[in-house]
């Protein structure tokens, strides 16, 4: 059996902060197996364990299993990293600083540690050292008759079940329905970004609880609250609300995006408290990944580079096409903000031939006679198709907006210079009687 045990540096002491850091890091956990206790809670040193051996062969080995938990574990706030056949072995390591528990057979290992590493022999440790044990190799060589009827049956019990010799019974963790983390800042902050140390921890949590779900965020908020040395003039907190284009749990993508959201905002007062919330979850669809490398696959998707260029530069400077449900050509395409969602309805879509390019404003057009002009004399093709605008059709006229009643004849034209183009006949405003051709598109 493969079992790891964390400890955590500088856990809380006030309850109900030690039992919230110690759930955050239980969820961290449920990301890699459903078997994750927290072992001797009531102790000095508190330790999660997690039993991997069921989750070697999904991550890909027990190397790379066990690379990827010491790279994510500093992170965490985790000071100490032991592995061993059982759970109380490993937790009993990790608070004797010893990381490795397969070096030598499990027994050699566990009888040099001091009596404080198991909690249950550690709370008889003064009549214990009366009898000469500084070891759990001590305690166990004392006859076993004699340990059960002098101590109660938790030395016992919590010896045989490090050792290997009696079955392991822990609470096993649940994963919650919904994401938030709360964690008090050892210190405050005075500026937005430095928060980002933190927060990358709370990040950590909501990407593993979004892994044992299979799903990801498209929207999570930071909220932070201000030392209560302060005066409430300047409001008890703030709150940060991060949207992304699809569902992701990529921990390095969502922490950048709220990198560069912390970096456009200004602390009223120092921050002594922050609280991580995931807003909205959605089911999310693993990659399939080919049996041959794919080079297309190499670097960032452009959804992921898009969003953080706009967080940078703001919503509004990153813009996609939407079509609209509209018969003039002005309005059946605009352009809006990337991160606003698109309707999935279809929309209806007139039978004539529609242009590859439509210009921003059209083009007069010079004439000859009764005949446009662009780039030479223009050859009518196909049409005319009637295009009518009434009292919605709105227009800036000096400053201020107007309706118009709107009519336009399409054509499409062509020469040998310019190829096909999209022009329309219109009357001019004020003169009823005097018509004018404009450019409005190209076709490829």
């Amino acid at each position: 059996m493969l079992w790891a045990s964390l400890l955590l540096a500088n856990l809380p002491s006030d309850e109900p902060q030690r039992t919230e850091a110690l759930r955050g890091l239980s969820t961290w956990c449920l990301q890699f197996t459903p078997r994750v206790a927290v072992v001797e809670p009531l102790s000095a040193a508190p330790a999660v364990v997690m039993e991997l051996e069921a989750s070697v062969r999904l991550f890909g080995g027990k190397r790379k299993l066990v690379q990827r938990i010491k790279e994510e574990c500093p992170d965490l706030g985790v000071s100490q990293l032991a592995w061993a056949p059982t759970g109380l072995a490993a937790a009993a390591l990790a608070r004797s600083g010893v990381s490795n528990g397969f070096g030598k057979p499990l027994e050699q290992i566990l009888d040099t540690l001091p009596l404080e590493s198991l909690a249950s022999v550690a709370e008889h440790r003064a009549v214990l050292v009366r009898l000469g044990c500084q070891t759990l190799g001590q305690v166990r060589a004392l006859p076993r008759g004699g340990l059960s009827r002098r101590f109660d049956g938790k030395l016992l019990a919590a010896i045989d079940q490090a050792y290997g010799l009696r079955p392991e019974a822990h609470d096993w963790a649940e994963l919650p329905d919904t994401f938030e983390s709360k964690m008090e800042l050892m210190s405050r902050v005075d500026l937005a970004p430095a928060l980002l140390f933190v927060a990358r921890r709370q990040l950590l949590q909501m990407s593993a609880w979004l892994a044992a779900r299979h799903c990801g965020v498209t929207a999570f908020t930071l909220k932070w609250r201000h030392d209560d040395m302060w005066a409430k003039t300047p409001g008890d907190g703030g709150a940060l609300t991060i949207r992304t284009a699809k569902p992701s749990r990529n921990i390095e993508h969502l922490t950048r995006l709220l990198a560069e959201h912390l970096a456009k905002v200004d602390l009223v007062a120092p921050v002594s408290d922050l609280h991580l919330l995931a807003d909205e979850v959605h089911y999310f669809e693993d990659q399939n990944l080919s049996l041959l490398p794919d080079a297309n696959q190499i670097g960032e998707s452009l959804t992921l580079v898009l969003e953080r260029v706009a967080a940078r530069l703001g919503p509004d400077k990153v813009l996609r096409p939407a079509v609209t449900e509209d018969h003039r050509p002005e309005w059946m395409c605009i352009w809006q903000p990337a991160a606003i969602k698109q309707a999935r309805g279809m929309c209806r879509t007139v039978d004539i031939t529609q242009p590859t390019f439509v210009l921003k404003e059209p083009l007069r057009l010079a004439m000859r006679g009764h005949r446009p002009l662009y780039q030479g004399p223009l050859q009518l093709l196909v049409g005319p198709h009637r295009v009518e605008g009434g009292w919605w059709h709105r227009v800036e006229e000096d400053g201020e907006v107007a309706t118009r009643q709107v009519a336009r004849d399409y054509w499409i034209a062509v020469n040998e210079h310019a190829g096909l183009l999209w022009i329309f006949q219109t009357r001019l405003p004020g003169d009823e009687a005097e018509t004018a051709w404009f450019l409005h598109g190209t076709f490829c």
